[in-house]
């Protein structure tokens, strides 16, 4: 193993704070140059010559949020951002927010509500969309606000706020949610229609309308009475303050709906367990009876969670981008699945040639350069990756002296960029809650985008840095560094005052958002689902290789629930979220409001089909292989989109194909392999090893699991192979699914065949 590498002599540990923080200091930091985090430092003042967030002209911006939220972590990157983020000067309230299955957007005189049930498809055929459009204004009387600003908000749920000084308007909105609760002072309730209404029911403060073949229903306080006239509809809320509105699956489901009108959500928190290969989920909204003792409601289920939930549900459902949402009649509901596959490299076997793999490490080992020139957060980390994923398969041949100098390159680049004052660092802005690297990329620093995509990088190098050399990884070295970007990025504190929970982990919708303000009329985005996983890796990694439990199941937990939403709403891997008229089987990003057959740099189908693959990591990757049929068609639609193989990202498109089909993979690699390019984040060296390794074991095999989180089983021809990774200074014996049992050597990776 390498010695720990030396240290700044000058570095303060902030010891009472890492003590009573695991993730690093608790509180917002003091106002100092540099905040010292263990061996390791940021900056509270951006470097001179760089920018913050700002609006779309440049402007600087802080967050939009009232007096009573002020002190609160923004979450931005989430699917109502454009709340707290102004990104346009002419825009102070919102860009369209999709909640599913409701769709809104804040305006002066309220909250516009749609309901989107028929997909268009755009773009030249690229782009799938339930885009907002209004059938509804929610509001008061004479409401005239100047702006919309976030007042509260919870794991899914958001309150919008209005005041023009005599009116104030609250609501309650979120995820999943039919219901949106009101609480207005100064004016009558109001709701104003985008066409003239149906009414099909009306019991003075319930009524039932219908407004472009969407069904609502009208919730004043008992005692008073919805007045209907033309498109404008009125109700006096007396000494009361609340009123609400919910679009019904149906016109028969009112006297449901009506029960839960006032027990009004006050918040939503989910809470996840990981343990014998199974990752368990609980999500509960908190509610407030208005009226009487009622204290349910109703939940609308995406997708990925009601294939994995055993509890009741209606026969109510929803359409949305995603596919049938389900309803759900309770506060709480739970979810399981299968804990993903996950090991720092694919393991040893004796079909990789020993010459021919050193020879590839060589390469990269060697190179002038081996980080490729790359100065910023994203292309440093993309070369942190490369390099990582080096470490294990030198460690595997016996190559001690290349394994600890890719160890020493990872450390050395750590440590630049975990100082702060050099020409590369991480820079805190007091406003935002949000740790910025400098020189930042694609919009970290003005647009607060993809840190979970750079930073994930750099989690996961200094994850494998933390399997070979423990000192290096302590809090009082380095690692009360690596954790300040974890609670950046995936923080799963609530009640740290510094950054906000899992910035751009979105709980329900089961993956990450990329945009930090979404400002976008098709709501926030994702484009590399497989560069978020790629962090939620890391974090098993790394809580794995430093012993912290709760970092370890939380990257379970994320791991896992986004596996699934890649499966269901990137791939359409069931064929049941897609429109039958959209015509491809693979999205490049998937919208709030549906999905495009794109990329944000390019329409080659290469990178269309294989942003959503790389890093090809087997921490991050081998969940893919759960559904084969998936990548099939995948890869044939990228060579006919492409009029032929992959040529541009060959490699990546190799390893995505050997998840399904190894043998096919390693002939195209044994065709083509001597005159190409590899990825900016891929090797030969890699390449070579992750399709011999899965020639020779097998494509990953999903269905089978351990008790045991850095574990994986693959199968060809009938005959499974285990393997696991034991970062841990004792034996440790690991049971699978299926009773197969596998002692692993401390500090090791074993595999045994049944």
């Amino acid at each position: 193993m390498p010695t720990p590498r030396s240290r700044p002599a000058a570095a303060v540990v902030l010891a009472a704070a890492l003590a009573a923080v695991s993730l690093g200091p608790a509180a917002s930091p003091a106002s100092a140059a540099t905040v010292p985090v263990g061996a390791g430092s940021y900056s509270d003042t951006r470097p001179p010559g760089t920018t913050g967030p700002t609006t779309n002209t440049g402007a600087p911006v802080t967050p939009k949020v009232t007096e009573a939220a002020k002190d609160k972590p923004v979450p931005t990157n989430d699917w109502w951002s454009s709340l707290a983020f102004q990104r346009y000067d002419d825009n102070p309230y919102s860009t369209p927010m999709y909640g599913h299955p409701l769709t809104y957007q804040a305006v002066s005189g309220g909250l516009e509500l749609g309901y989107p049930t028929s997909p268009t498809v755009v773009g030249e055929g690229r782009q799938y969309e339930y885009a907002h459009k209004a059938d509804l204004t929610l509001g008061l009387s004479g409401l005239n606000s100047p702006d919309t600003k976030a007042d509260d908000w919870s794991d899914w749920t958001v309150t919008p706020y209005w005041s023009d000084g005599d009116r104030t308007l609250r609501t309650t909105i979120g995820h999943g949610m039919p219901f949106v609760y009101a609480e207005g002072e100064g004016g009558d309730a109001r709701i104003t229609t985008a066409g003239t209404p149906d009414v099909f029911a009306d019991d003075g403060n319930v009524v039932g309308i219908t407004v472009a073949g969407h069904h609502y229903a009208l919730f004043a306080p008992t005692g008073s009475d919805w007045n209907v006239s033309g498109t404008d509809i009125t109700a006096g809320l007396g000494d009361k303050d609340y009123f609400s509105v919910a679009v019904l699956p149906s016109t028969d489901a009112l006297e449901t709906y009506r029960k839960y009108a006032f027990s009004f959500v006050t918040g939503s928190q989910v809470d996840w367990n990981s343990s014998g290969g199974t990752v368990g989920a609980t999500y509960e909204l908190t509610t407030e009876a208005k009226e009487g003792t009622e204290r349910g409601t109703l939940q609308a289920l995406y997708r990925h969670q009601w294939m994995h939930t055993t509890d009741a549900l209606t026969p109510y459902t929803y359409v949305s981008p995603r596919g049938t949402m389900k309803v759900r009649e309770g506060t709480s509901f739970t979810t399981s699945q299968k804990a993903a596959p996950v090991l720092p490299g694919l393991p040893g076997n004796d079909a990789v040639d020993t010459d021919r793999l050193r020879g590839y490490l060589a390469e990269v080992a060697d190179s002038s350069d081996p980080f490729s020139g790359a100065s910023d957060t994203y292309w440093t980390g993309k070369a942190l990756g490369k390099l990582a994923q080096l470490v294990p398969l030198a460690d595997q041949i016996g190559e001690t002296a290349t394994r600890d100098k890719l160890v020493g390159l990872l450390q050395d680049r750590l440590e630049e960029w975990f100082t702060a004052g050099g020409a590369s660092e991480f820079s805190y802005d007091t406003d935002w809650k949000t740790l910025t690297g400098y020189p930042a990329s694609y919009g970290s620093d003005s647009e607060l985008n993809d840190h979970h995509f750079h930073y994930g990088y750099y989690v996961y190098a200094a994850a494998i840095v933390a399997q070979y050399d423990a000192d290096w990884a302590a809090d009082s070295a380095w690692g009360g560094m690596v954790k300040t970007l974890i609670r950046d990025t995936a923080n799963p504190s609530r009640t740290d005052d510094a950054f906000p929970f899992l910035r751009g982990f979105d709980v329900y919708a089961g993956h990450s958002w990329a945009s930090g303000h979404q400002g976008f009329a098709a709501g926030n985005n994702q484009e590399s689902s497989s560069e978020s996983t790629n962090l939620s890796a890391a974090l098993v990694l790394w809580g794995s290789a430093t012993g912290d439990s709760d970092l370890r199941d939380l990257g379970s937990y994320l791991l896992a629930t986004e596996g699934e939403s890649i499966a269901q709403y990137w791939f359409d891997a069931d064929e049941e979220v897609f429109p039958g008229d959209f015509g491809h089987d693979t999205v490049g990003m998937v919208w709030g409001s549906g999905g495009a057959y794109s990329t944000w740099w390019t329409a080659n189908p290469e990178e269309i089909h294989g942003i959503n693959v790389l890093p090809v990591t087997a921490g991050g990757s081998l969940h893919l292989g759960g559904h084969k049929d998936a990548i099939r068609r995948n890869i044939a639609e990228m060579e006919r989109e492409n009029g032929g193989p992959a040529e541009e990202w060959r490699d990546i498109l190799w390893e995505f194909e050997s998840l399904a089909d190894p043998g096919a993979a390693k002939a195209k690699w044994d065709a083509g392999n001597a005159g190409y390019t590899p990825e900016a984040g891929e090797s030969k060296a890699h390449t070579y090893h992750w399709l011999t390794t899965l020639d020779t074991l097998g494509a990953p095999d999903p269905s089978i699991t351990a008790d045991h989180p850095t574990s994986a089983v693959f199968s060809k021809d009938g005959t499974r192979t285990y393997a696991a990774h034991n970062h841990g200074s004792d034996p440790l014996t690991v049971t699978f699914s299926d009773g197969h049992e596998l002692t692993v050597p401390a500090r090791s990776t074993a595999t045994g065949t049944g």
